[in-house]
């Protein structure tokens, strides 16, 4: 940057500066500006409305009528399933957030030891059901609940089952398949992020290591490895947590809404129940803002965790 390109220091210049170097990059502008539409009509905007129009109650057919806390308190005080949502939320946090966290990250690091066919085919491997719902079709096959179910054909011809099992209906075992499931799907976008991170990290680092001391790769991985994917580690947290919370599509696709004596009902079946199906959307509205402030706490407090390492 030269002198005369400098930002700045009063206010007045400094919104000058950024809209001319808007106009210097327009191209690169207008390319954003498809995904940024988007992102601000149907993202940003709904969050936003969220916390208004959790103080009504709107049933999409009226306009909207103020009643003040009344959602927020029926939904903590009064509401039995909720707090059966929150329960299911937090158990399938627990095991789908950093378990997946760090399975992606293992999965990462032994995918980049290989041959470079092997890392394209594995990588897609494991992001591909990511991609595509037809991954829930395939698991209603497998876990079928009567004798043709693949799950249950096995373990009947090998003499581990006598009857056949309800996976999807009974509830010692709704919450477990849809964990399953869930970790099954989870390599997506974090996934990918990680595998690029390994693969930016320059190799004389590791020569540099090893002319320091370091003398396995146990040593690279906690001191060299890591240090250097602060960005993509950051990434693939923010990712993992949005994940976590948003949990229920999964239990969704496959028991429906809700789920046998809400097994494996989530905050986001809740909220999806009461604005899709019953069309309550202020009370909706109060269940998603409620959702988004836990996101955003955590999200804050692992980015806290893991500020050493994108200093």
């Amino acid at each position: 940057m030269s002198t005369n390109d400098k930002v700045p220091a009063n206010k007045q210049g400094y919104w000058k500066y950024t809209f001319h170097m808007m106009r210097m990059n327009a191209g690169a502008y207008g390319m954003l500006a498809p995904f940024m539409i988007l992102f601000i009509v149907f993202l940003v905007i709904p969050v936003l409305l969220s916390l208004p129009i959790g103080f009504t109650n709107f049933d999409m057919a009226h306009f909207p009528k103020f009643v003040g806390m009344s959602n927020f308190y029926t939904l903590f005080l009064n509401d039995d399933v909720f707090m059966i949502a929150i329960k299911n939320t937090l158990i399938m946090a627990v095991f789908t957030g950093p378990l997946s966290y760090v399975l992606s990250f293992i999965l990462a690091w032994l995918i980049n030891e290989m041959h470079p066919f092997l890392k394209t085919f594995f990588t897609f491997v494991f992001y591909a059901p990511s991609m595509t719902t037809s991954v829930y079709i395939i698991w209603q096959l497998l876990l079928s609940g009567d004798s043709y179910g693949y799950f249950n054909a096995v373990l009947l011809d090998l003499g581990i089952l006598n009857t056949p099992v309800q996976w999807l209906t009974d509830t010692k075992y709704i919450l477990i398949m849809v964990i399953i499931v869930q970790l099954w799907i989870s390599m997506g976008a974090g996934f990918l992020a990680l595998r690029a991170g390994f693969q930016n990290i320059d190799p004389s680092m590791y020569e540099a290591g090893a002319i320091e001391g370091i003398k396995n790769r146990w040593q690279e991985l906690f001191l060299i490895t890591v240090p250097s994917m602060g960005p993509q580690l950051l990434f693939a947290a923010v990712l993992q947590i949005s994940g976590m919370f948003t949990v229920g599509i999964v239990g969704q696709s496959l028991l429906g809404i809700p789920s046998t004596d809400y097994s494996a009902h989530t905050v986001m079946n809740h909220a999806t129940f009461f604005g899709w199906i019953k069309y309550e959307m202020g009370y909706a509205s109060a269940i998603c803002f409620v959702l988004f402030a836990a996101m955003l706490i955590v999200n804050h407090f692992i980015t806290k965790l893991l500020s050493k390492y994108t200093d």
